[in-house]
């Protein structure tokens, strides 16, 4: 980004009190609300949370900061070296410039959602689109009502698409984040029991992923699995645009001949005679490549184009991540998220993955499931059984629930159980049974932290 700081405080309305026309003037190249992050020429933004970000000014000034947002009520300390914006909420200035920025480089908008998949999607379409526009994606985990603004504020000034994740954990997030990007296309990639402890029931998580339509512009289009019958009944209320993607022959567009190879899966679509390969494995993640061919055929891309790009995309890290261990055995990481339906569907391709000697589970605590916990963590014992699974490894409070079950349907001394928090012990453990020919799944919400157990068995 480029803006002057008279420009970002007539954009967010702050008060300018006593500050020259050259300091108005003055050219800010980017925005931070992390002083450890912060580069030279940054819009520092103090955020307020389990920390205030006014107390780290110092911190950010020595690190370059230009300017900075200044929360009213905090006038009397002031800082003198550099320029403070003062506003009524530094977050909700944020997001008026994001929201200010955006209009005036108005790109074309894609923002995607689901309970599964979402990060994998938006991948594979801003590759498509990269094939024909400067394109600006989400980083990492960018999709709250921070990191969204934080990533409109990212755009170089000649960005065409905007590839937009958001994220939900309530109900009226997806509408204010969608207001606030207003999109040209929306995807729902799929309806799982992800935040079910916040919702209750898959309807009302159905509901809120519809919001991310609120902000969809009036010609935009709205993309969604039409698999799922909670989102079939749901669309019939729009009055946008619409496509439908997944594997039923009764979509816009569906798979033909999938065959998976490994770490890569190949298909063709009703649409063309293209054959699509994408680097990963699984049903599911054919149907996220779908949503993202759709796109790609809704800017007119050629097929033969979008192929390409889905072959070689950059997939966000601990996604589906195939890794090499220190015995050469071969990791498949997923350990950034984590619901009931995302495991169920990784296992039932995992245990299709060929290997030479064993085959193993590692799989941590779905988190935010509430009442359904433990009734959830039990139903996994029925993806898994001791003919297709030679060892499972289980970590946390929740799966000691699945341990119950399994402890009868396995040899015992191929179900192992650890508390939260013994990561240590499981990544010795594993490591002392791991041999070349292996291969591991490892499976769980970020919360478990089980990328701990991938770095000591890759370091």
């Amino acid at each position: 980004m480029k803006m002057t700081i008279g420009e970002i405080a007539k954009a967010v309305n702050a008060s300018t009190t006593d500050l020259s026309t050259e300091v108005l003037n003055t050219e800010i190249t980017n925005v931070s609300f992390d002083t450890r992050q912060l580069l030279p020429g940054a819009l520092f933004v103090p955020l307020s949370g389990e920390n205030d970000g006014h107390d780290y000014i110092q911190n950010a000034i020595e690190n370059g900061a230009t300017a900075t947002f200044w929360d009213k009520r905090r006038k009397n300390d002031l800082p003198l070296e550099i320029p403070a914006l003062l506003v009524n909420n530094p977050l909700e200035a944020l997001q008026e410039l994001s929201k200010y920025y955006l209009k005036k480089i108005n790109p074309k908008v894609v923002a995607i959602t689901g309970s599964n998949g979402k990060t994998t999607t938006k991948d594979m379409v801003a590759a498509i689109l990269s094939n024909e526009f400067n394109v600006t994606k989400t980083k990492d985990n960018f999709n709250n009502e921070i990191g969204v603004p934080f990533t409109v504020l990212q755009m170089e000034p000649n960005t065409e698409c905007l590839v937009v994740e958001l994220g939900m954990d309530r109900p009226g997030q997806l509408d204010f984040l969608s207001k606030l990007v207003e999109p040209d296309f929306t995807i729902i990639t799929m309806i799982g029991e992800a935040h079910i402890e916040f919702f209750g029931t898959r309807d009302k998580i159905a509901d809120a992923k519809m919001e991310i339509t609120n902000g969809l512009k009036d010609d935009g289009y709205f993309i969604y699995n039409g698999d799922e019958p909670l989102l079939v009944e749901r669309a019939k209320d729009l009055d946008n645009f619409e496509k439908t993607f997944g594997l039923g022959t009764q979509n816009d567009i569906y798979p033909i001949d999938i065959v998976s190879q490994g770490s890569k899966t190949t298909f063709k679509t009703n649409l063309w005679d293209e054959e699509f390969t994408i680097p990963l494995m699984g049903d599911y993640n054919v149907s996220n490549a779908l949503a993202a061919i759709l796109v790609g055929s809704l800017f007119r891309l050629h097929p033969h184009l979008i192929a390409g790009a889905l072959k070689k995309f950059d997939l966000t890290k601990n996604r589906t991540e195939w890794l090499v261990g220190n015995h050469n055995e071969k990791i498949l990481s997923d350990v950034y998220n984590s619901n009931p339906t995302a495991v169920k569907e990784v296992l039932q391709t995992f245990k299709k993955v060929p290997t030479n000697n064993h085959r193993i589970a590692v799989l941590g605590d779905m988190l935010e499931l509430g009442a359904h916990s433990k009734e959830m963590h039990e139903q996994l014992a029925d993806y898994l059984n001791p003919e297709e699974f030679d060892e499972i490894y289980l970590i946390g409070n929740d799966m000691k629930n699945l341990n119950a079950i399994l402890i009868n349907k396995f040899s015992p001394d191929k179900v192992h159980y650890y508390e939260d928090g013994e990561l240590d012990q499981l990544s010795h453990d594993l490591q002392a049974n791991l041999t070349g020919d292996d291969i591991v799944l490892l499976k769980a919400s970020h919360g478990i932290h089980l990328e701990k157990v991938i770095n000591n068995l890759t370091e």
